[in-house]
């Protein structure tokens, strides 16, 4: 009787601190949808196809940069990505220093070294060469580089006081979309905590959307990225924030996706495949700017911070259990999209809403064991999750407005089912090794 008593007092303390939670996110949740439509946010001027990066170049040379900081990563660099700039930076007589110092992840050491270095060399711009980690370094060099300050003193929301170094940006990956967000994340040196800086000063100039430069991306990159689209788009549209207008975009997103991503993984140097995933990425970046992500994010953040997971394979991991929880939520919508993007045909009788959202998580699933996506992490320990649950609920709390709040012991739940696969997997390939 004593037992029951004090599980019936645990749950009601439980429902209660969940009632809190509910009432503080929906809260910023609305607050945050004021800020959209209020605050403008500028669209960066796109460039699509082969010639795109001596148009971004030419764009920066007109408005009357003489001296550019490029940031990329020594990966690239040794790869020669950088170079179709360079190159082109070279014969136009314009000076640049080259920073290829950015690591996955980018933390505050590396981003003031990079605006160390932009200083030393008087660099009057920026172009960021590279994937969301690179783009998001720029960001945080050119905004601290624009209000004479450390990067640390941007993390927040609209933190700073004057507009960034012109920055401009070539997406190497078709994934994070970074080019066209007013966000950039930054990782704390010691613990790996992410933390945001979001303005709509950081947004950059121009983006430069070069099929070129994507196709030398490895399969497992192109399949990681790819989801991390597909992630964006799908968060953007069941967001209790979503409008008509990032409505278009994910949709757009979503649909490219689900067609030109398997194309892209299957032979990279499909040109067309690559640009198609380029424009899909920076729609996805649009339609998240305005509506916010959710769930998979803020999960996949942390398994990143604490496993050391590339971010798109662990929005891959998260993305089917946060689609499962919203199912019912979501269902209405999730429907409409299936019936917008063509993932079902107009008109077709398959059954309700419901059967409709059913097969296209289904589709979604399917899309990921195609990419070879491994759905595990390894060294999980439900230690962790504690710590897991509480920063993912505040960052969605914090920033997010998605159609069902979870609780700590649901998104525990969620983790649970991971680690569950993930030992599994651990289990078979021992028992394939004692066979052997």
């Amino acid at each position: 009787m004593k037992k029951q008593k004090s599980i019936a007092k645990l749950m009601s303390t439980d429902g209660l601190q969940h009632a809190g939670y509910l009432a503080v996110a929906k809260t910023r949740a609305k607050v945050l949808k004021v800020f959209s439509h209020v605050i403008p946010i500028r669209r960066p001027m796109l460039f699509v196809g082969e010639t795109s990066c001596e148009a971004l170049c030419d764009m920066l040379i007109s408005e009357g940069n003489t001296n550019v900081f490029i940031v990329t990563d020594s990966v690239l660099t040794k790869l020669g990505i950088p170079a179709k700039v360079t190159d082109y930076l070279d014969a136009k007589n314009i000076s640049y220093k080259l920073y290829d110092g950015v690591t996955p992840d980018p933390t505050f050491k590396v981003i003031e070294e990079g605006l160390r270095q932009s200083l030393e060399a008087e660099c009057d711009s920026i172009i960021a060469i590279g994937g969301g980690s690179v783009i998001d370094a720029a960001k945080m060099i050119a905004m601290s580089q624009g209000n004479d300050c450390q990067p640390k003193k941007l993390i927040g929301i609209l933190k700073a006081r004057k507009p960034s170094v012109p920055l401009y940006c070539v997406p190497t990956t078709a994934g994070t979309g970074s080019e066209a967000t007013l966000g950039a994340v930054v990782s704390d040196d010691t613990t790996h905590q992410k933390s945001l800086s979001i303005d709509p000063r950081i947004v950059p100039l121009a983006a430069a959307i070069d099929p070129v430069i994507m196709k030398g991306m490895p399969a497992h990159i192109t399949a990681d990225t790819g989801i991390d689209v597909l992630t964006h788009a799908l968060e953007a549209w069941m967001s209790a924030n979503a409008s008509v207008e990032t409505d278009y975009y994910a949709a757009s997103a979503v649909k490219s996706v689900m067609h030109y991503l398997p194309l892209a993984y299957k032979d990279g140097s499909d040109l067309k495949a690559r640009e198609e995933m380029g424009i899909a990425a920076h729609y996805g970046g649009i339609a998240f700017n305005k509506a916010g992500l959710g769930y998979v994010h803020a999960i996949a953040h942390q398994l990143g911070a604490y496993y050391s997971i590339p971010h798109g394979r662990a929005n891959a991991i998260v993305l089917p259990y946060v689609l499962d929880v919203n199912r019912d939520a979501s269902k209405k919508r999730l429907a409409s999209l299936a019936k917008k993007t063509g993932m079902i045909k107009e008109g077709q009788t398959i059954g309700s809403d419901s059967n409709i959202t059913d097969n296209f998580i289904t589709q979604v699933r399917d899309l990921i064991k195609t990419l070879n996506i491994n759905p595990t992490v390894k060294g999980m320990k439900t230690s962790d999750f504690d710590s897991i649950a509480k920063a993912a609920a505040k960052e969605v709390s914090d920033t997010y407005a998605v159609p069902t709040y979870l609780s700590a012991s649901e998104i525990k739940e969620i983790l649970m089912k991971i680690k569950q696969v993930s030992d599994e997997q651990v289990d078979q390939a021992k028992n394939s090794d004692k066979v052997a």
